[in-house]
């Protein structure tokens, strides 16, 4: 079978990759897999690390190179064709992963490997790999009667599918909904680049006019610019109600997968043993249970929320004095924050954006990264990729040495999902014959260049592109050579936001922003008043912002340790519910933010969402020990190299927090950096 998928020798062909070759090449690879693993434990009884954990590895390499590509394309250049061989492999890979979950024979070589790690002289990192190893295999049902063992396969086999679903429809949802308007006047208060970039939409829809869509930057544009209440109004009714039952479109309603999702995954945590879903998923985490999450959470909303409280009664009490709307609704809020923080601090995310054109933020990222960690960051412009806008770049440690290449896809359009994140085609890996250096897909959605200058961004997409090259950085800087603690595997879902999250804070430091911030037009640095401006205005809201984000981490949380849900109307009680405790904005009945929520019923964060707080808290911590010791002070950078990003998941994520800091996390920082430190 000749297949681009097959055995790709070193960076994908995104070119030649058809829709009807994925299958076949997923399904060949699989059977060989299978019959490797038959194989090795059927050659031996004594089991070593080379004779059976690295010829599995590599065979799990092979298949994931070609796995990676396809489930990245389907995220970013997602058509039917595409779609449809995605969803058809999702239940052959569940299939696959629980049979080698559940697989007794590889279970007892592994364990025998782990009881005979002092006589193998195997190091911390493999030891640590073999311990995951013992308790992926407990998660995947190893241990259960040959029943329950069926029935742990078929509720996997039906999640991949129903959270495919889930995201698809989200997509969909946000794809049928454009507006076309032909009056330019009913895009009063957008800013110039917003109505370059609706003409541009229009364009490309082969329309006169302007267009506006559910993508990222026309829907934020709208709601933080637009004049017209009515507008705004419509297109907040639009994108709140996506994929559901108050949405235009029965078909892409995502209730029922909402409650199909939430019961399978109860059922497998109570055919494991445990009390919840919330608990299953914290078995692997750095939190203990479930309570200490909430408890977590809750100290946190008590010292937010009188300040939220507050923002909130300055917001409305403004929004009726200054701007004539007395019922603040929530179209009202991003619209009506915008016009008050423009009158307290005389700034706008307009007035920064000639400050960000796309590539001096680049540059300046990857200078600050240099500088800290002693590497090199070249663009290789020859590379193919899956789309025109998509730029490819290098790594090379001091001496020259290719460390890690990453593809960097920028831009909002049609038939990409919408958020960011950061995704690997390949991790570190040492192989008998070679070492494979690292890849990275990092995917933004950013405004794109229009009316003839370059992209500019608002200082909030530069705090994202920072954010997901924190996550890059992370999976690519790695020194681990084993696959399954290489890079972000293996580090502990409730840790994995640190190295990102604390790239955040290189975007408020004058040292770093001079490094990339310059005028498009004229090459001059943010004035300092300007840059007064944006410190005083950093913590505007930013109770509010904590709470918003409190309200969806401990909604996230209670759902999954809820056994008894099993209505969308439920779902929607436990939210309403946490709203009533934590939230300053209510919003209207017909809002579903939860069948958009992609994170938790279609991304990795179900009953994980706490998470960003809780890495919060280290990030802050870790970037405090810059503030205390020199933001570019050259031991500090290694510190945080070496102990942080180098050690992946080669051992507990505590350790290396300690290891870096000297000492336990604290949530001081974080109350500093949030503006609500006493």
């Amino acid at each position: 079978m000749n297949s681009p998928l097959l055995d790709i020798k070193d960076l994908p062909e995104f070119s030649k990759i058809q829709a009807e070759q994925i299958e076949p090449a997923l399904d060949e690879l699989i059977k060989e897999a299978r019959e490797l693993t038959q194989t090795l434990l059927d050659e031996n009884t004594e089991y070593t690390w080379a004779n059976l954990i690295e010829p599995l590895e590599t065979v799990d390499n092979k298949l994931s190179r070609m796995w990676s590509p396809i489930s990245h394309m389907n995220g970013v250049v997602n058509s039917p064709e595409l779609r449809d061989a995605y969803n058809a492999c999702l239940p052959k890979l569940s299939e696959y992963s629980t049979e080698m979950g559940q697989n007794k024979a590889l279970f007892k070589a592994i364990e025998q490997i782990q009881t005979n790690a002092d006589a193998l002289g195997l190091d911390d990192a493999q030891r640590k790999s073999l311990e995951d190893s013992i308790k992926g295999f407990r998660l995947s049902g190893v241990d259960l009667e040959s029943d329950k063992k069926k029935r742990y396969g078929e509720i996997s086999k039906e999640l991949s599918t129903l959270t495919s679903k889930y995201s698809d429809n989200v997509l969909d949802a946000s794809n049928a909904w454009t507006k076309l308007l032909t009056d330019k006047s009913a895009l009063k208060g957008l800013p110039d680049t917003a109505i370059e970039q609706a003409a541009e939409a229009a364009k490309q829809r082969d329309a006169e006019g302007w267009m506006l869509t559910l993508e990222f930057p026309s829907y934020y544009a709208v709601m933080t610019y637009a004049d017209d209440r009515e507008l705004r109004a419509e297109m907040y009714r639009a994108y709140s109600t996506r994929a559901s039952d108050q949405g235009d479109n029965e078909a892409l309603d995502n209730s029922q997968n909402m409650e199909k999702i939430l019961q399978l995954r109860q059922e497998k945590a109570q055919l494991l043993g445990f009390d919840s879903y919330a608990n299953l998923s914290l078995d692997t985490k750095m939190a203990e249970s479930p309570e200490q999450v909430l408890k977590f959470l809750s100290e946190l909303a008590e010292k937010s929320l009188p300040f939220a409280k507050k923002e909130y009664e300055e917001l409305k009490q403004f929004a009726e004095e200054e701007v004539g709307i007395s019922d603040l609704q929530a179209w009202d809020v991003g619209y009506v924050s915008e016009k008050l923080k423009q009158q307290r601090y005389s700034i706008s995310d307009e007035d920064l954006k000639p400050y960000f054109p796309v590539d001096n933020v680049l540059d300046g990222l990857f200078e600050l990264v240099e500088k800290l960690y002693n590497v090199k960051i070249t663009q290789n412009k020859d590379q193919e990729s899956w789309h025109p806008d998509v730029r490819f770049f290098h790594i090379n440690d001091a001496q020259g040495n290719l460390k890690a290449r990453f593809y960097l896809d920028l831009y909002a359009r049609q038939n990409k999902r919408g958020g960011a994140w950061m995704a690997d085609f390949c991790s570190r890996f040492k192989m008998v014959d070679k070492l494979q250096t690292p890849v990275a897909f990092m995917t933004c959605n950013s405004a794109p260049p229009a009316g003839g200058k370059p992209a500019l961004f608002t200082h909030d997409e530069v705090i994202t592109l920072f954010h997901e090259f924190g996550h890059g950085l992370h999976h690519m800087m790695t020194q681990v050579d084993y696959l399954d603690i290489s890079g972000i595997s293996g580090v502990e879902w409730d840790a994995v936001e640190l190295p990102s999250q604390f790239m955040e804070n290189w975007c408020w430091q004058r040292e770093a922003l001079d490094m990339f911030a310059a005028h498009y037009e004229t090459g001059e640095k943010i004035p300092d008043e300007l840059f007064d401006k944006m410190q005083a205005a950093r913590h505007f809201q930013s109770a509010m912002g904590m709470v918003r984000q409190l309200e969806f981490s401990m909604f996230d949380m209670r759902l999954h340790m809820d056994t008894s849900i099993k209505t969308s109307q439920q779902v929607q009680d436990v939210l309403n519910k946490t709203r009533d405790e934590v939230a300053v904005i209510h919003p209207p009945t017909f809002n579903r933010f939860q069948h958009g929520f992609s994170h938790i019923f279609a991304g990795g964060y179900a009953a994980g969402y706490y998470s960003y707080k809780w890495a919060e808290v280290l990030s802050a911590d870790a970037f405090s020990r810059f503030e205390e010791e020199g933001l570019f002070n050259e031991t500090v950078g290694k510190a945080f190299l070496t102990e942080i990003l180098e050690v992946g998941g080669s051992r507990p994520a505590i350790d290396s927090f300690k290891a870096f800091r000297g000492r336990e996390p604290k949530v001081d920082a974080l109350l500093k950096h949030s503006g609500l430190a006493a």
